[in-house]
């Protein structure tokens, strides 16, 4: 079972990793610095129009373009999974997988990126902040999803190839699950939904729901899973599968609020 999340807004290449921990590099870099190449030539207006964000994130994520180069070592980049630190990664908690947890992960989980398009959890990155929703114009397209095309999901289809994969659990948001091209895709798309209940109604709590995907794709990583029926014993951060809501290729969950 291959699984995808989201990239997260929050990063932290402050502190230090282990130091024997080993690392990847991302399979797409070279579309990455294409992409880098149009970002430098933002102006600060532009910028701010497509990101939505703040003068000095806006002037942050500039100098991050411009800083931006390769060869990505342990010295200018970090391991993706330890890069992220948003809701998702509060629940994958990467920091504590043992070793066999992340050779685990370097095989059945990915994750989706506007700029870097896939990733594994070993592979480094530098800063970035560029949502996959981004109407970011290049010479492929008017925005990363027309950049990205199918290429996305022709990687996904070679790891679930590699793994004899027969589902792809979406523990993304549906702003990055867009990318992939479901029609195409040599697997089952599995997605699990997390609400939360208080006086006897059901909703999406954003923060909560995204903390479950991560704490999902981390119950998957460490107990190896790779049958859809298996999932349904998730009751991490309180949540119970709802077998009588959910739907074969939708599995929701519910926790008191």
């Amino acid at each position: 079972m291959l699984i995808v999340i989201s990239p997260a807004k929050k990063l932290d290449f402050e502190n230090k990793v282990d130091a024997g921990l080993s690392f990847t590099r991302p399979e797409m870099l070279k579309a990455s610095e294409d992409i880098i190449d149009v970002a430098r030539g933002l102006s600060h207006k532009q910028m701010t129009g497509l990101m939505k964000i703040s003068d000095p994130l806006v002037e942050l994520n500039r100098q991050r373009y411009q800083d931006f180069s390769t060869p990505f070592t342990k010295k200018n980049a970090k391991q993706a999974a330890l890069a992220f630190i948003g809701d998702t990664y509060l629940g994958l908690d990467a920091q504590s997988f043992s070793s066999s947890d992340y050779n685990y992960a370097q095989d059945y989980l990915r994750i989706l990126s506007g700029l870097y398009g896939l990733l594994r959890p070993l592979d480094l990155i530098q800063a970035y902040r560029l949502e996959m929703g981004i109407k970011l114009k290049t010479a492929r397209g008017k925005n990363l999803y027309e950049f990205w095309g199918n290429e996305i999901t022709l990687s996904l289809n070679k790891a679930i190839a590699k793994t004899n994969s027969q589902f792809l659990l979406n523990c993304a948001s549906n702003e990055y699950i867009k990318v992939v091209k479901a029609e195409k895709l040599k697997a089952e798309v599995i997605t699990p939904v997390f609400k939360q209940v208080k006086n006897g109604e059901s909703r999406m709590i954003g923060m909560m729901a995204k903390r479950a995907r991560g704490a999902m794709a981390r119950f998957v990583i460490q107990n190896e899973i790779d049958r859809v029926d298996d999932l349904k014993d998730f009751q991490v951060q309180g949540y119970k599968f709802q077998p009588k809501i959910s739907e074969s290729r939708q599995l929701v969950f519910h926790r008191q609020a």
